[in-house]
């Protein structure tokens, strides 16, 4: 099954659990109020998580140096912000992870490491010869 429609399928019900089980333990109320403060919260450091990376890419980029990093950071930074936007407590953690440098810098060195042996392995190449055949050498025979 793709993996794409397998997490479209289990997001939901884990959030509906959490929903279910963190909403008789603190109540109906409380649940929905820490949601939406985990949204706002998470958006505002979001936004300042965002202009840090902004600064520092200028910061790169005025050395004349590739902001590589700053650019995937400020694309997960975006994700972590979509993540805290969608209500659930599964999102919101992994949004909250996402945010924080310190992970999110743990979170690319495992992916990096991932794509990285991907790469190796896929670097078959076969070594052979040329050569370039004229078309008039083709009509003359």
């Amino acid at each position: 099954m793709n993996s794409i429609i397998l997490t479209i399928i289990i997001v939901p019900i884990i959030e509906i659990y959490l929903f279910i089980k963190i909403g008789s333990e603190i109540g109906a109320f409380t649940t929905i109020f820490l949601i939406f403060a985990t949204a706002v919260i998470g958006i505002y450091y979001a936004k300042y998580e965002g202009i840090n990376t902004l600064r520092s890419g200028f910061q790169q980029l005025s050395k004349n140096e590739t902001p590589a990093y700053e650019v995937i950071s400020g694309a997960a930074i975006a994700f972590a912000a979509l993540l805290l936007i969608i209500p659930g407590f599964a999102t919101d953690v992994l949004g909250f992870l996402l945010i924080f440098p310190i992970t999110r810098k743990f979170f690319f060195k495992k992916l990096s490491k991932k794509f990285k042996n991907n790469k190796t392995s896929r670097n078959n190449f076969i070594d052979g010869e040329f050569e370039d055949i004229d078309d008039d050498h083709d009509k003359k025979i």
